[in-house]
């Protein structure tokens, strides 16, 4: 159990994160400092979790464990002065685009592990990559991996690799999300009303996702039981192929991986 927590950015994240340790008792509400500038927010995040809510960063980064949970843009002020408070944190960034080395500059004597969550996060179905810093225990890497669990799967990569992280499970929602939209246009044309369209659509992602990670099946396997001769699927799967779906998709993750690259 995590003796205390700070959270610095009451954010949509921040409160996916939050409301699953609470939930899973991870952490006592009585244990956690969130630092949010907005005191409207401040008194949501007080009122809905028990949560002691301030304005000011230095007192939630008094805690045992640090989550960085606020806008890139603002990491600079947001984090000055934060350093000297304290030698034995662990500090948790969800900070697209700012490195580990500059995280480690910001506090040169503390372990630190830089993470990548996705939307589905706050539904408690996401996944997060997350990389360690140069002073991270194997014991504070395998406690960051219980953390973000709390949200979704966990993955551990080099920090080389987060920019493909971002283009594939950090932008992927936005891809499905299209591909959903586009599975229920489809459904429309073909004469389904619209909110049938949409929920068959959403189901049936939904069911194929978990489909393939209870089977472990790949996925082209999973293509090729669907696909009887001379049938639909494969009618449709011809269609997607001359269209171009799967090397669109691919160039989708590449060049979002290459945006984040640039951002960082």
């Amino acid at each position: 159990m995590i003796s205390s927590l700070g959270i610095i950015g009451g954010g949509v994240m921040g409160e996916a994160l939050l409301a699953r340790l609470l939930a899973q008792g991870q952490v006592a509400a009585t244990a956690v400092t969130v630092s949010e500038p907005f005191a409207a927010r401040c008194e949501f995040l007080n009122d809905r979790y028990g949560v002691r809510c301030v304005d000011d960063n230095a007192e939630a980064a008094q805690a045992d464990w640090v989550l960085l949970a606020i806008k890139p843009q603002v990491f600079d002020p947001a984090v000055a002065g934060l350093a000297n408070l304290r030698s034995d944190r662990l500090i948790l960034s969800i900070l697209a685009g700012v490195p580990l080395a500059k995280l480690e500059a910001a506090f040169p004597h503390e372990a630190v592990i830089r993470a990548m969550p996705n939307t589905p996060a706050t539904v408690g179905a996401g996944v997060t990559a997350i990389a360690a810093g140069q002073q991270v225990t194997a014991d504070q890497l395998s406690q960051a991996q219980e953390f973000f669990a709390a949200v979704g799967r966990v993955v551990t990569v080099p920090e080389s690799q987060l920019d493909a992280v971002t283009g594939l499970s950090g932008s992927g929602p936005g891809y499905v999300a299209l591909i959903v939209e586009a599975l229920s246009d489809g459904g429309v044309a073909a004469g389904l009303p619209r909110a049938i369209a949409t929920e068959l659509a959403i189901q049936t992602v939904r069911g194929t996702a978990e489909l393939l990670q209870e089977t472990g099946w790949h996925p082209g396997e999973l293509k090729d039981r669907v696909c009887s001769p001379g049938g639909t699927t494969i009618a449709g799967v011809a269609t997607l192929e001359q269209n171009g779906l799967r090397s669109a998709l691919i160039e989708a993750v590449k060049a979002a991986a290459l945006r984040s690259q640039q951002l960082g």
